[in-house]
């Protein structure tokens, strides 16, 4: 029996240089002892290792390109039987070419688990890695620190994946089983096990009020959330300590839910002739006011989403505001409450503006379209984009109170507002994170509206963003400041 000690840490050109000596020479599958390096490994041990020489009657071993992008996979797993796997695969490929497509074979079957098994751990691993800031390099680059615990040796093969994505800063991923690390210029790979960092920052709090405002009652399915997201990772998730709370109040939510549903608004026509009946009994509000403009506009009928909206939603905030934020429209709980920015949306707007420092109660809060347009679907009311016509005709209530308050920074949120404020067309990117100057002395800022936030289901792309609006909010509260 020949032994063979390999370090064992997902590298293909390892276990080929072992698997191509031992062929040359002859050895079958079942005279070969494969063993994974450990630190308790004596020099004896490691002179086992050594190739034999090769036979000089035998012709190189050849296998199909696919043997080789699943030995790569499957080599990364932490299965001591993966050496002895591929060779034997390796050896009987010699006399079957097409055995890889035969999907009964016991020893096919379990090096396709096995990839899998690779494959599934490293999208965890792009998904569930949380970067925790831990200083600035520079003025333009920032250094984080991330930890993982991944089942198998994947930090080299998705270390590219987080270079790619996160190129434009300096960070550590460490794991048990090795570490990568970028500093703008060079991809570094350990293999050296890292023991895990004490490390929180100010993005924990917001993770927690993003997966408050994303988690759904109504579509709560327990094994189905623990097959994405395996408890094993919960602990190194800042949200994670929420989950258990949200699982045993969903029934209730549920029911609260279902209740607020079954609250049916009055028909457009009888709500309007309400409106108007409390317009006539309240005393004759100043004109040029924003409680007189909010009044009129409480029965506006000027575009066809008056019909099925609740009631009309108007801005709200001091009137001489210096600054004026302006969303798309109303969402399904601002249609009920007549109020914006009280929904989900809303509620990460307001913990983003407080971490940036900025207070709502200064700030004049409004949407281009002030009637909710949504889409029946059984209970549920799905938002709907509103189109150009709709915005135009609301315009007239934007410009009205733009005229009162005459805030000297104007902040759009969304491509809908864009439009709405300027009639640009273009893409929200290409303006997005900076001041401009428009008509009337005023400053337009641009940013992305916190719903789109709430959409993303890519989880890097989510953190990034997220990252970029809390970006925008710290610049829109050092305008206010040079402009106060």
């Amino acid at each position: 029996m020949r032994r063979v000690v390999l370090a064992g840490r997902g590298d293909l050109g390892e276990w080929r240089d072992a698997a191509r000596a031992l062929a040359a020479a002859g050895i079958v599958p079942e005279e070969i002892d494969w063993r994974e390096r450990s630190a308790e490994a004596d020099l004896s041990f490691q002179r086992d290792a050594m190739p034999p020489a090769p036979a000089a009657s035998r012709k190189p071993m050849t296998v199909p390109p696919a043997f080789i992008e699943l030995a790569e996979t499957v080599l990364c797993h932490s299965d001591p039987a993966r050496f002895s796997l591929l060779y034997r695969l390796l050896w009987r490929l010699q006399l079957d070419r097409q055995l890889l497509e035969v999907t009964s074979d016991e020893d096919v079957v379990r090096a396709r688990l096995m990839a899998k098994n690779v494959h599934r751990d490293a999208h965890k691993m792009t998904a569930f890695v949380r970067f925790k800031e831990v200083g600035a390099v520079s003025a333009r680059r920032r250094k984080f620190i991330a930890w993982f615990e991944p089942d198998h040796h994947i930090v080299r093969r998705t270390a590219p994946f987080f270079q790619r994505r996160f190129t434009d800063m300096d960070w550590l991923i460490a794991t048990p089983k090795g570490s990568a690390a970028w500093d703008g210029e060079r991809l570094t790979i350990s293999d050296e096990p890292c023991e895990k960092p004490n490390l929180s920052d100010a993005t924990d709090e917001l993770w927690r009020t993003y997966y408050i405002n994303i988690f759904n009652p109504a579509r709560l399915k327990v094994k189905a959330m623990q097959a994405e997201m395996p408890k094993k990772y919960w602990k190194n998730l800042p949200e994670a300590d929420l989950i258990p709370g949200l699982i045993a109040s969903a029934e209730s939510k549920v029911r609260e839910m279902a209740a607020r549903e079954a609250t049916q608004s009055l028909p457009f026509h009888d709500r309007l002739q309400q409106a108007a009946r409390n317009l006539s009994a309240e005393p004759e509000l100043p004109a040029g006011t924003l409680e007189a403009l909010r009044a009129e506009a409480a029965v506006c009928t000027r575009c066809p989403l008056h019909a099925n909206a609740t009631q009309t939603v108007f801005g709200e905030g001091p009137r001489d505001a210096d600054v004026m934020f302006v969303g798309e429209q109303p969402g399904d709980q601002e249609d009920i409450a007549g109020r914006p920015f009280v929904g989900p949306a809303g509620r990460l707007f307001d913990q983003v503006i407080g971490e940036a420092g900025i207070d709502r109660s200064t700030l004049y809060v409004t949407n281009a379209v002030k009637h909710f347009k949504y889409e029946p679907r059984g209970k549920r009311r799905v938002h709907q984009k509103p189109n150009m016509g709709e915005v135009k005709h609301c315009r007239w209530w934007l410009d009205l109170e733009l005229a009162l308050v005459k805030p000297k920074l104007i902040v759009a949120m969304g491509a809908t507002a864009l439009a709405a404020l300027t009639d640009v067309k273009g893409r929200l990117q290409d303006v997005r994170g900076r001041a401009m100057a428009i008509e009337g002395g005023r400053t337009l800022f641009v940013t992305v509206h916190p719903s789109y936030l709430l959409r993303i289901p890519d989880e890097r792309l989510k953190a990034e963003e997220m990252a970029r609006f809390r970006e925008d909010m710290l610049e829109i509260q050092r305008l206010m400041k040079a402009a106060a």
